[in-house]
């Protein structure tokens, strides 16, 4: 017999046609189902993870949105584990620390590395406002590893001698210095690169979605659920070092980081004057003017934490004439008038992203 169309010539011998119907819908629903299912485990809607720890002396608090909900807590405690043994002048056997000691045989590593490159970057971009040799004078003032010395101004010029980033030089992975008394300090830009570094942890691991906060440096990417932006509050300073904690301001921040320095909670009183931890590299001296805390907004943590530290240094004036030829940089200024009240300053940028 001669089948008449071609559906009918592609039953198989022995199926009946309305058995073959009943497949034919049955293999659709399953590929149908598959579809959804495949559709709904794409569509399956991350979960926020958040926990915080100890690192580098201070805190860490980290936020993110993962689709298996997973803590990579221990991974990252390993990461700035390791990142502290290559850059904190705390731990003896540190690179950081063996360079300062005039360990011979001692090889940079790719954080070292990161670190040095940025803190001679920024050195010369502020003509030595920021300093990565400026070790011996935190040192000396009592804010690094030793207690406060007996300063004078014969102290200041003799490690004077030895201070300047212009004399010291990083060649395949060795630190060249012009006087084996120089040492290194990456405490001002440190913090803000281990928040990098643990952003790209989390990119690595597929996450998109993040805030990182380590010591009140912060670097965020994406948003939270339902596409909220992130917001981060900018410290009040406040008069004492345990005195209470309060948002001057809040801006929102979207693959940015904001890293903010001030003299209000790192110093001491001594014969009723206050000396803060910022030392001018230039004079050796803490510095003293208006300004009270920087927050700087920057495209990673260790480029906004190294010019917070800078502008700390420079003050209110020198570092609003900076800003005007490094539009890549945003601040939001805290300082203090003449009659003892607060005042702010801020860029556009900054000021557009505030939280009314």
């Amino acid at each position: 017999m001669m089948l008449n169309n071609k559906h009918q010539a592609s039953i198989p011998i022995g199926i009946g046609t309305n058995k073959l119907q009943y497949m034919r819908k049955l293999t659709i629903l399953l590929v149908l189902s598959a579809l959804i299912s495949a559709s709904c485990s794409g569509d399956k809607k991350p979960v926020k993870v958040y926990f915080t720890g100890q690192a580098q002396g201070t805190y860490y608090t980290l936020t993110y949105y993962d689709k298996d909900g997973y803590n990579y807590q221990a991974d990252i405690d390993l990461l700035l584990d390791n990142y502290d043994k290559s850059v904190s002048v705390y731990i003896e056997n540190s690179i950081i620390s063996r360079i300062n000691n005039n360990d011979t045989v001692v090889v940079t590593d790719s954080y070292f590395n990161e670190n040095f490159n940025k803190s001679i970057e920024v050195s010369g971009k502020t003509n030595g406002a920021f300093d990565v040799t400026v070790g011996p004078f935190i040192n000396a003032w009592g804010f690094g590893l030793e207690k406060k010395a007996d300063i004078d101004s014969l102290m200041i010029d003799s490690i004077m001698e030895f201070i300047g980033y212009q004399k010291i030089l990083l060649k395949n992975n060795k630190v060249i210095k012009q006087d084996p008394r120089m040492m290194i300090n990456f405490n001002a830009i440190a913090q803000g690169y281990s928040a990098d570094i643990v952003g790209k942890f989390l990119e690595s691991k597929g996450i998109k979605n993040y805030l990182v906060d380590i010591g009140g440096e912060v670097l965020a990417k994406g948003t939270k659920e339902n596409d909220d932006p992130w917001v981060v509050g900018i410290q009040l300073p406040t008069q004492t070092k345990h005195g209470k904690i309060e948002a001057e301001a809040k801006i929102y921040l979207r693959n940015k980081a904001l890293a903010t320095s001030g003299s209000y909670r790192t110093y001491y009183e001594e014969d009723g004057l206050r000396y803060s931890h910022t030392i001018d590299p230039s004079t050796g001296y803490p510095v003293k003017h208006s300004l009270l805390s920087v927050s700087v907004l920057a495209a990673d943590a260790i480029t906004a934490d190294a010019y917070a530290t800078a502008f700390m240094v420079m003050g209110v004036d020198r570092s609003i004439e900076f800003l005007k030829a490094n539009k890549d940089l945003d601040v939001y200024f805290i300082f203090s008038t003449e009659d003892g009240k607060f005042a702010t300053y801020a860029t556009e940028r900054i000021k557009q992203l505030l939280v009314q």
